[in-house]
C-alpha cells in the first residue's frame, strides 16, 4: 500500500499559510488525491485543486500554472528526489510503497546466485526499503553495490531518463537488480547499463529477465535511426512541459542537421503523440527533446521520432562515423 506523506502537507500549509493549493500525482494515485483536496478544503477552509493531467516525473511540474490557478503552493505527490523543492511554488511529496519483498527474494536468490556483484536500483516508491533489501540480500552471501546519487537522484534511484546511480557502478558489478513493478525504469537500467537485470515485482513474487525487452527496444530505436537517414525534412520538437523544455539542444540539433542539407523546422508541444504528429504530413521525420522514452518504449509512430541520443547517432552516421552503443549512457538527454 502506498502511504502519502499527508503529514508535510498539512505542515507545509500551515507554515505557508496558501490561499489554495495545486496535488499533482501519478496515474494510481488519484483517489488519493481526491481524499487530501478534500481534508485540506475540511481542515484549512482553502481550496486543493487535483490537476487532473497524468504527473511523469520532476520533469512535470505545474510551477507555472499555480499563479494562472489562484493558488499559491503546488504539491507534486509521488516523485521523491534529492530536493524538496522546485521552482518557486511545487513541494515534493514522499509516497511510499510499505509491501515486503521477503517473497520475491526468495525466488531471486536462485537466478542472482550466479552473480558475484549486484547493483541495486529502483524508483521513488521503493527507497525507503533499498537499505533493508540490501542487508538481506548481504546475508544471503551476495555482494551489493548502491551508486550514489546525483543531481535530483538520490543513492540507488534511478528514473525513466537519468541512470547515474546504475551507470556510474556498472563496471563494479555483474548485473542489476532493479525492486519494483516498473517495467519503465527496469528496461531503462538495462538498456542504459547494458547489464543483465532483473526486475523485482513485490506485488506478483515475480522475477523478470529484462533482456529480451531491453534488446527488442534497442532494435526498434536503431532501426528508427536508420529510417530517418532517408529523410529531408525534419520537425525538431521542444517540450513545453516545464522539465523538459530544452531549447537550446534542440537548436543544437537544428544546426547540425541543416549543416547536412536537411530542411527543419522547429515546432513547440506538451504531448508528443501519433495522433498530433499526424497532422504534419510534410514531415519526414521528428526529433524531439522532451522526454527520451517516447522515442524508446512510447506509442508506434508511423514515421521516425527520434529521442537526443537517436539525433546523435543519426548526425554521426551521416558524417559517415560509427554511433556505437548510443543509449549506453548516464542520461538519455
Amino acid at each position: 500500500m502506498i502511504k502519502i506523506d499527508t503529514g508535510k502537507i498539512f505542515q507545509t500549509i500551515e507554515e505557508k499559510k496558501p490561499n489554495a493549493v495545486t496535488l499533482s500525482v501519478p496515474d494510481g494515485l488519484s483517489r488519493g488525491a481526491l481524499e487530501i483536496a478534500s481534508a485540506i478544503r475540511e481542515k484549512y477552509g482553502i481550496n486543493a485543486i487535483v490537476m487532473g493531467d497524468s504527473c511523469y516525473g520532476s520533469c512535470d511540474t505545474t510551477d507555472s500554472d499555480v499563479e494562472r490557478l489562484g493558488a499559491s503552493l503546488a504539491f507534486n505527490i509521488g516523485h521523491t528526489i534529492s530536493l524538496e523543492k522546485l521552482g518557486r511554488h511545487t513541494i515534493l511529496i514522499d509516497a511510499f510503497d510499505d509491501i515486503r519483498f521477503d517473497g520475491v527474494l526468495e525466488k531471486a536468490l536462485p537466478i542472482l546466485a550466479q552473480y558475484r556483484k549486484i547493483g541495486l536500483t529502483t524508483s521513488s516508491q521503493h527507497l525507503n526499503q533499498l537499505n533493508e533489501v540490501a542487508a538481506l540480500l548481504h546475508e544471503k552471501g551476495l555482494t551489493v553495490v548502491l551508486g550514489k546519487g546525483k543531481g535530483q537522484l538520490r543513492s540507488g534511484q534511478v528514473f525513466g531518463c537519468e541512470f547515474y546511480p546504475a551507470f556510474d557502478i556498472k563496471e563494479l558489478v555483474d548485473a542489476f537488480v532493479f525492486l519494483g513493478q516498473s517495467r519503465f525504469h527496469a528496461l531503462g537500467v538495462a538498456i542504459s547499463t547494458g547489464k543483465p537485470t532483473y526486475m523485482l515485482d513485490p506485488y506478483m513474487e515475480e522475477v523478470v529477465d529484462m533482456e529480451s525487452l531491453a534488446q527488442a527496444r534497442m532494435k526498434r530505436s536503431v532501426l528508427a535511426v536508420y529510417k530517418a537517414l532517408d529523410a529531408e525534412r525534419f520537425g525538431v520538437i521542444i517540450g513545453l512541459k516545464e522539465g523538459q523544455i530544452m531549447v537550446r539542444r534542440a537548436l543544437d540539433i537544428k544546426a547540425k542537421l541543416e549543416s547536412h542539407g536537411k530542411g527543419v523546422v522547429l515546432m513547440a508541444m506538451r504531448e508528443v503523440s501519433p495522433a498530433r504528429l499526424n497532422e504534419f504530413r510534410e514531415v519526414d521525420a521528428f526529433i524531439q527533446t522532451a522526454c527520451p522514452r517516447i522515442s524508446v518504449d512510447g506509442e508506434t509512430f508511423d514515421r521516425p521520432v527520434l529521442s537526443p541520443p537517436q539525433a546523435e547517432a543519426l548526425i554521426l552516421l551521416m558524417e559517415k562515423k560509427d554511433p556505437g552503443s548510443f543509449l549506453e549512457r548516464r542520461h538519455w538527454l
